[in-house]
């Protein structure tokens, strides 16, 4: 393990600064040891004092730096301390020339003279009064940042963190942490609870209690947001924040109270019962639900002859339609909103064909999305048609906290007469919320997921809510076509959501069950079927074609084990091939990778366009690493990508993925392991979710019981959530 250590020196030289987030690569000195250092360090310049903590890493291509967990710096006060700052360039409209100058006329009184009496800087030759202004103002600005993040650091803050407090609360930073440090829990800027009650055990003053608790309150109802809730029970919230804060429940319910009426929280009642939102969770809900019922109270346009454009569907996709599949097509023209359902194989691929033929060939003007950029391009392929992920319909923009803002909402709405959303299973309540405050009046609105998958990642179950509430127009697809059925992977998916046990014996088909019980085996045979098995047998690349999928991240069968296996054994080190160390992960060219999170502004080019954005749940090859340029390339199918050093955090290995990530998307391979699962996640719809990621083979490694006891296991993670009944209570209105 190694040693966290501590030198106090001078920053050298920069090698790399990056502003936004106060990440850098730079040397240092200290008591005549020289070396690279490397972390988020805030703004800084060649000639400023630090004392820097970290551990000491060796980097494969750079060797020995310094792995920066904290940076103290003080603020200048020599007539040479503050030349050096002067001369950075961090305060536009001086440089080293006009810098010299103003310290040889007012030596250590030189910060007071810029801030205080700038228009003594105009009696220095080649300063004018509205440039000595223009210093001044500009000065103000970077040095309040910089005092500011001075002042937080000594609370035990780092200095990315100080830096996102200071643009929230500006100048008034220092003293909004002294007054309420707990509130820094109630932030996007990674401070924990605990941490915040650290920072607070720092202060002069002791904060007001009742902070303490209000916060800790709602970081309680936050946590919950985790594992799905949109909301809690008020008298399930009651225990859990007694305990933690260590106080009465009296106290718990007074201050829960004193929080509504601040609007800090809300409370309703459903289905009897009290719960507690946080404002922003209570409006989506609520605003999804109004907007639902306004949507489907909005008569859509009829046309008189949809009987003919339907049979012209027909003909036109060589198809002809069952009942359940007639009925979609008609409901999607004829009303405003249509929620389309059912398992693979049951023909929603079919019925989106045609719902988008007619729509066509009746002048509808249509806009296909879904919640990520695998399913929006899977959408595109099935349909032929142009999908885009939801976030690029709404014309997203993102704030300096990577909050989301929507050019697309109800001042603006989208500009078509239909919109159809696929893969809503995955879509939480405050993106389905956004999307439908963009949906013009008038508009037809089609949303199509498989109700037995997985709930999304974030909070809410809106596919589930919707359908449950039995207030909207909904069409479960339910029977499986004769061809679907010669697919052991649909049979079996099948048999799993209906409760039965799938067919592990057969071994002509597609789906295959190698049988261990022992849990340490499970890498090894994972790792030789990618390497070796399928790729001799089938002709498969272990890379392109093979998705090894797991439960959970953490064990011996989880994604983080696996992929260091799987590297090691599909993409081992050469001494020609580029690699780099990202804390404890080594990117290596050839390595498969995953963008972990939407980011915008990653540049990308292919044959046929430029343009911008990698999304959540992209996977890709490293196609080269940069260390003059500080880039990766990453080819995201026909995408080449260039990622900057300082976003690779937002990438990680790819060889075998969660579950969870792999939702909206298909592979031609999957393999499973099926053994070393916490109870916790042997469940029937993670397992269902799995299975019916596979195109072409299905691959089940492990336990014949972890499998009896997923099919078994139907107590899907409860979500407390409200938007069924804000769609029942709005319908009987």
């Amino acid at each position: 393990m190694n040693t966290t250590v501590s030198y106090e020196g001078t920053v050298e030289a920069i090698t790399f600064q990056n502003i936004e987030n106060g990440f850098a690569v730079l040397e240092f000195s200290s008591g005549g040891e020289y070396f690279t250092a490397t972390g988020n360090v805030g703004h800084i310049f060649v000639g400023e004092k630090l004392i820097l903590e970290g551990t000491f890493v060796v980097h494969p291509t750079f060797g020995r730096q310094l792995k920066i967990t904290n940076a103290e710096r003080s603020i200048p006060e020599t007539a040479d301390e503050m030349l050096m700052f002067l001369s950075s360039g961090m305060v536009k409209g001086i440089r080293e020339r006009t810098a010299q100058k103003i310290v040889e006329a007012f030596g250590d009184k030189s910060f007071d003279i810029i801030e205080f009496e700038p228009e003594k800087l105009a009696k220095i030759k080649g300063i004018t009064k509205e440039r000595a202004m223009r210093i001044s103002q500009e000065f103000i600005k970077y040095a309040g940042e910089r005092n500011a993040v001075i002042a937080l650091e000594k609370y035990g803050m780092t200095s990315a963190e100080a830096l996102r407090v200071y643009k929230i609360f500006g100048s008034k930073a220092k003293d909004a942490v002294e007054r309420d440090p707990y509130r820094l829990s109630c932030l996007s800027i990674g401070i924990s609870f605990e941490r915040a009650c650290d920072i607070a055990s720092r202060l002069e003053k002791k904060p007001i209690d009742e902070y303490r608790l209000q916060a800790g309150i709602i970081y309680v109802v936050r946590h919950n947001l985790n594992n799905g809730h949109t909301c809690i029970p008020r008298d399930a919230l009651i225990a859990p924040c007694a305990g933690m804060l260590e106080c009465s429940d009296d106290d718990i319910e007074i201050n829960i109270d004193e929080l509504i009426t601040q609007k800090r929280l809300v409370s309703d009642i459903v289905n009897g019962r009290d719960f507690i939102f946080l404002p922003d969770l209570y409006e989506a809900e609520k605003n999804a639900a109004r907007s639902l019922l306004f949507i489907k109270k909005i008569s859509a346009k009829s046309f008189p002859d949809i009987e003919e454009q339907i049979r012209k569907a027909e003909i036109a996709g060589g198809v002809c339609y069952s009942s359940s599949q007639l009925e979609a097509v008609k409901t999607a023209v004829e009303k405003g909103v249509l929620v389309l359902t059912g398992g693979p194989g049951t023909g929603k691929t079919t019925i989106l064909r045609g719902i988008l033929r007619v729509y066509r060939d009746l002048g509808i003007d249509v806009a296909l999305a879904a919640p990520t950029g695998r399913a929006a391009k899977r959408m595109s392929e099935l349909t032929g048609e142009e999908a885009l992920t939801i976030h690029r319909l709404l014309e997203v923009e993102w704030d300096e906290s990577d909050r989301p803002a929507f050019k697309r909402n109800r001042r603006n709405p989208l500009e078509c007469q239909a919109v159809i959303i696929d893969e809503l299973s995955m879509v939480d309540v405050q993106l389905f919320a956004s999307l439908l405050e963009a949906v013009p009046i008038g508009c037809r609105l089609v949303l199509v997921g498989d109700a037995d998958q997985l709930p999304p990642v974030g909070p809410g179950n809106v596919l589930h809510d919707i359908i449950a509430s039995g207030a909207l127009p909904v069409i479960e697809l339910k029977e499986v076509f004769r061809q679907a059925m010669e697919s052991l992977i649909i049979e079996n998916s099948h048999r799993i959501v209906n409760g039965e046990m799938p067919e592990l014996d057969e071994r002509n088909k597609d789906f295959f069950f190698i049988e261990t019980n022992s849990v340490s085996t499970v890498s090894d045979t994972i790792g030789n079927l990618l390497e070796v098995r399928l790729p001799k047998a089938y002709g498969y690349s272990p890379k392109e074609d093979i998705q090894v999928l797991c439960p959970s991240r953490k064990g011996e069968t989880g994604t983080n084990n696996l992929n260091a296996v799987l590297q090691r054994r599909i993409n081992p080190p050469e001494k020609r091939k580029k690699e780099h160390a990202f804390g404890h992960r080594v990117f290596r060219v050839g390595d498969k990778l995953m963008q972990t999170k939407n980011n915008y502004d990653i540049e990308w080019n292919s044959d046929e366009k430029d343009g911008s954005g990698v999304f959540n749940g992209d996977i890709g090859l490293l196609e080269d690493i940069d260390e003059i340029s500080r880039e990766l390339t990453v080819r995201f199918d026909d995408r080449v990508a260039a990622f900057p050093f300082d976003c690779a955090e937002d990438l990680e290995h790819a060889y075998a993925v969660t579950v969870h990530k792999s939702q909206g998307s298909e592979f031609p391979v999957i393999v499973m392991p099926v053994i070393g699962i916490n109870e916790y996640l042997q469940y029937r719809n993670l397992l269902y979710t799995a299975v019916t990621r596979a195109k072409e083979k299905l691959i089940l490694v492990g336990s014949r019981q972890t499998v009896y006891n997923m099919v078994e296991n139907n107590k899907k993670q409860k979500r407390y959530s409200a938007l069924k009944s804000f769609i029942i209570q709005g319908d009987m209105n």
